[in-house]
């Protein structure tokens, strides 16, 4: 979705941290300055499930080495007594725009890194693809008006470019 020099500039093997397991996740824990850990990370979760992690400021396709994703966001961590959490996460990735919907797939990365997580996405942001001048947009306040030439946005999601 976002742009092509950025896809295009993507190192093989240069992508996220990739966690199949608690395990995966403590070392990468252990590998970031606690001044990193106070701030969200870049995630990714890939077509295989499975989470990927970056610094803030990655793009979001370099942590997805390039690839399509079944989401993408931003997420924070806690350290409680006996295990990590995650304390704040959201879908915000103006490269993949991923639905809302895309929640069950981070849910289930999680799970299997044996991360507690809320219900859903604590920050969701509403993404979609103005049928006129095809430019994506964040719906803000409910009003599904693009701001780039004033077409009304669909109601659901439509980012994904095979869609209507």
């Amino acid at each position: 979705m976002g742009p092509v020099e950025l896809r295009d500039a993507v190192r093989p093997g240069a992508g996220g941290w990739l966690v199949r397991s608690g395990g995966d996740f403590d070392a990468w824990a252990e590998r970031q300055a606690d001044a990193e850990l106070i701030e969200p990370f870049t995630f990714v979760v890939g077509l295989d499930g499975l989470l990927r992690l970056a610094p803030r400021r990655s793009e979001h396709v370099a942590c997805a080495e390039g690839e399509p994703v079944l989401s993408a966001g931003e997420i924070g961590f806690v350290r409680e007594v006996r295990h990590w959490a995650v304390s704040e996460v959201s879908n915000q990735s103006t490269g993949y725009c991923p639905d809302g919907a895309s929640w069950p797939a981070v849910a289930q990365a999680l799970d299997r890194a044996g991360l507690a997580h809320p219900a859903g996405f604590t920050h969701a942001v509403v993404f979609r693809r103005c049928p006129d001048c095809q430019e994506h947009n964040i719906v803000r306040e409910g009003d599904f008006v693009c701001v780039f030439c004033g077409a009304d946005l669909p109601a659901h999601w439509n980012v994904d470019p095979g869609s209507p």
